[in-house]
């Protein structure tokens, strides 16, 4: 009866999907995988922390525990390059990432963003174009955001609003400042274009 059961079970598959229930099981194993991946992204560290076994940490990935998070500082206008020395690499400055040119501290997370963690290449920088495209290729680091498609579009936005309610925006990329010789200095900044359909602001 067992028998019958599981060939019927395959048949249904194929009835109902189209697909050989190899296929259908593979592709299920890759959703499965890519859930667990994005929803990392979004794991409290005391949660994967409890998760691991003793022996099962990471040597190369730098608890949080490790460090006293402070409260995030408003940086104001940052440029692109400014932006570069929050990556992680100092251990005394926070840890900051930007989407749609908006900063956001990312210090409470730096098991993920820091230095040698699983999403640390997207830490110092805009990764506006990487997240709405789902990408870990280098040349996808960057904040320009032209010739996404509407749905990569709404995969951004979505990341925005994640990175909203988890944390703390402390400042906006500006594309360069500029100092007026004197006895007051005066800045001046131009926003960063991030071109495309989305708004940088």
């Amino acid at each position: 009866m067992g028998l019958g059961l599981y060939y019927t079970f395959m048949e249904a598959i194929t009835n109902y999907t189209g697909l050989t229930p190899t296929a259908f099981f593979t592709i299920l194993a890759i959703m499965v995988v890519a859930y667990k991946m994005v929803c990392g992204l979004f794991v409290s560290p005391e949660d994967y922390y409890r998760s691991l076994p003793n022996n099962g940490v990471n040597p190369n990935i730098v608890s949080d525990q490790s460090f006293q998070i402070a409260e995030p500082v408003q940086l104001g206008d940052v440029t692109e390059e400014e932006l570069r020395a929050y990556d992680g690499s100092d251990p005394c400055k926070p840890l900051l990432m930007a989407i749609k040119g908006q900063i956001y501290d990312v210090s409470r997370s730096r098991m993920f963003y820091g230095p040698g963690g699983p999403y640390a290449m997207f830490s110092g920088r805009d990764a506006s174009r990487a997240l709405a495209l789902l990408s870990f290729d280098p040349q996808d680091r960057t904040g320009n955001i032209e010739g996404l498609t509407d749905s990569e579009l709404e995969v951004l936005q979505d990341w925005e609003y994640k990175f909203k309610e988890k944390y703390v925006k402390v400042g906006q990329l500006v594309t360069k400042k500029i100092r007026n010789e004197g006895n007051e200095s005066e800045e001046r900044t131009e926003t960063q274009d991030h071109g495309g359909n989305g708004d940088a602001r």
